[in-house]
């Protein structure tokens, strides 16, 4: 859960976007905006300051002196605001080989994440214990409540998937290639307008399009494919959408998450030179 929050950041954090470097008097700066921060929203400030200088400087792990009943609670509301939501669920999946007591330990972690998270937790797997038994047989306190699901690995990430939503504007934080192309774009003045993760709609009569960049006042769509582009089917389905994208005026510049990885400056070269010549061309009109 610290990971993702490193990967979020600063989207947690109102008034850390600008701080882009841990050197200098960054650190500092970055824990008073989230001390700050967490007294506008009740948030408990050591906490929340430990774990923004850690993201700042890509620390795995940088909350260790708070109890974990802190750390959950704190994590679950910093995800949840980090994806532009009210509330946090954690999706765990258990082990085929699982035996009788380690399902019944998995049982007992999600009602404790529930109980000081105040998170939904489910679990998937067909080994797991009955959860009204989970807190007779637990050893120490007894759990109150375990809001957990155990549910069919065939079917279960399938209905996962279709709930796991991107936030508007940022680069999906499961994307690497995303996130590695914002933090360069940040720095770069000729980059600004940009949105990631939003809808366009090519016409009034035309179905709204998900796409992965844009610059809007440009019309210009950047995608991002990973492997599973390469297939014939998604490839004719990109094909077919770029040409209807184009019909309505966009351009679709199309690179791949190894370009993105491996010939990052390349990527931005034509980025630049194509956003340039855009808006050179509309001043011209």
């Amino acid at each position: 859960m610290e990971s993702i929050a490193g990967q979020l950041f600063p989207a947690w954090l109102p008034g850390a976007e600008g701080i882009q470097t841990s050197a200098g008097a960054a650190p500092a700066a970055v824990g008073a905006v989230a001390l700050a921060h967490a007294a506008r929203t009740g948030q408990f400030g050591p906490f929340l300051a430990d774990l923004a200088v850690g993201a700042l400087r890509r620390r795995g792990s940088s909350t260790g002196r708070h109890p974990p009943e802190v750390r959950a609670l704190g994590l679950a509301r910093v995800l949840a605001t980090g994806l532009g939501r009210s509330s946090c669920a954690l999706l765990m999946r258990s082990s085929d080989d699982l035996d009788e007591r380690g399902a019944l330990v998995l049982a007992c972690a999600a009602a404790w994440l529930v109980d000081h998270g105040r998170m939904a937790v489910w679990i998937l797997g067909e080994r797991f214990p009955p959860a009204d038994g989970a807190s007779e047989a637990a050893a120490g306190p007894p759990v109150r409540t375990v809001r957990a699901q155990a549910s069919s690995p065939t079917d279960s990430p399938a209905r996962a998937s279709r709930r796991r939503r991107t936030r508007a504007g940022k680069p999906h934080p499961a994307s690497q290639a995303e996130m590695t192309l914002e933090a360069v774009l940040a720095a770069r003045p000729w980059a600004t307008g940009r949105v990631w993760n939003c809808t366009v709609r090519p016409g009034p009569l035309i179905n709204p399009v998900r796409v992965d960049l844009l610059w809007e006042r440009e019309r210009c769509i950047v995608e991002i494919d990973g492997s599973d582009h390469r297939s014939p089917t998604k490839f004719a389905d990109d094909r077919r959408r770029d040409v209807m994208l184009q019909l309505n005026g966009y351009a679709v510049l199309r690179f791949t998450n190894a370009q993105v990885r491996d010939e990052l400056e390349n990527v931005l070269t034509l980025l630049q030179q194509f956003l340039t010549t855009r808006r050179q061309t509309q001043k011209g009109h």
